[in-house]
């Protein structure tokens, strides 16, 4: 009986589409507009990044935003490794545009379909806009450094304390942004 009842709120949970973007959607804040996108690329495990913007001449204040799949457009060939293709041309997208009278972002495009594979679940944590580092693992690193240990030496260290190996959920090239 505990695994119908486990199965039927399963169920529940993938028939809730709160988490999927949909037209006319309001936000307060451009920021909100990208965290909740941001966490729609992570549940459907691919990363996002900001595209066009347009601010209002006068008060440089954001007008409308795209953000899009990061494997949106396409890159120029690299003669050295051609393989570092990243770009396919996919064209999912989120289009909010500020609302005058209330002052809030208003999804006016939304395009869920993408031309390319998604990652496996395992992976998704490592997807660019879906890494993070906090700030208390910041300051390790940088304590480290100051002890001398280099970069690498402190991940393995880390990845050890926690447990989980190599795979602390940021990159050593996210830790050099900070």
């Amino acid at each position: 009986m505990a695994f119908q009842f486990r199965f039927d709120m399963d169920m529940e949970i993938e028939n809730d589409c709160a988490w999927k973007p949909k037209q006319r959607m309001t936000f307060d804040l451009e920021q909100c507009v990208y965290d909740f996108y941001n966490a729609y690329g992570e549940r459907m495990r691919f990363s996002i990044r900001r595209d066009y913007s347009k601010k209002n001449k006068f008060t440089s204040q954001l007008i409308c935003r795209l953000l899009v799949c990061n494997k949106e457009g396409f890159q120029k060939v690299n003669e050295r490794d051609p393989l570092a293709e990243t770009r396919t041309g996919c064209e999912a997208r989120l289009y909010v545009k500020l609302d005058k009278c209330t002052g809030k972002f208003v999804v006016t495009d939304f395009e869920e379909k993408h031309n390319h594979d998604l990652v496996s679940p395992k992976c998704a944590h490592m997807l660019p806009s879906q890494r993070k580092i906090t700030a208390i693992q910041a300051i390790e690193l940088d304590l480290a450094a100051q002890s001398g240990l280099r970069l690498g030496q402190s991940f393995e260290l880390m990845g050890r304390e926690d447990g989980r190996g190599h795979c602390l959920g940021f990159t050593k090239s996210d830790k050099k942004i900070i």
